[in-house]
């Protein structure tokens, strides 16, 4: 009865051996196609409140100058890991560009790059432009008028009516 016992015992460790072999590893590769994309949205959802952020003080920031502009900027992507799958290069490898003139608006761009994982990297040039490194680029723009075009007049016409 016992060896009996022991003999079912050992069949069944060996079939359950054989499913972890090969669930396993499905499981792990379904994980890592989940966990890129929401690192990727999360930078993008960054950038993009940067890129708001950043838009909203040049356009209204007449007193700033280029330097504490980009600064402050770059210190909003902050929120954004230094770690290759959410922004490849590091703190300052961020790219940002901003200006614009009068009624036409005011604009910022930020552009970064994200490594993708190793399972997914076969899939990565359908999704975007990669560099020699094979990583992906991502770049997120803001626009903004200084006023809205409702409002007549410049500033000082504005408060004395």
């Amino acid at each position: 009865m016992i060896s009996r016992c022991f003999k079912v015992l050992v069949e069944r460790g060996a079939q359950a051996t054989v499913e972890a072999a090969i669930l396993l590893p499905s499981f792990c590769i379904v994980v890592l196609l989940a966990l890129q994309p929401v690192c990727v949205r999360y930078t993008q959802a960054v950038m993009e409140v940067a890129a708001a952020q950043g838009c909203r003080l040049v356009a209204t920031g007449e007193g700033t100058d280029e330097r504490s502009t980009r600064a402050f900027i770059l210190r909003r992507l902050t929120a954004v890991p230094d770690i290759a799958i959410f922004h490849a290069g590091g703190p300052l490898a961020w790219e940002v560009d901003y200006g614009g003139e009068g009624e036409a608006g005011r604009f910022v761009e930020i552009e970064g790059w994200v490594k993708p994982l190793p399972v997914l990297g076969v899939f990565v040039g359908a999704f975007g432009e990669r560099n020699a490194a094979g990583d992906v680029r991502l770049r997120v723009r803001a626009a903004m008028r200084p006023r809205p075009a409702w409002v007549k007049g410049d500033y000082d016409a504005w408060i004395q009516e």
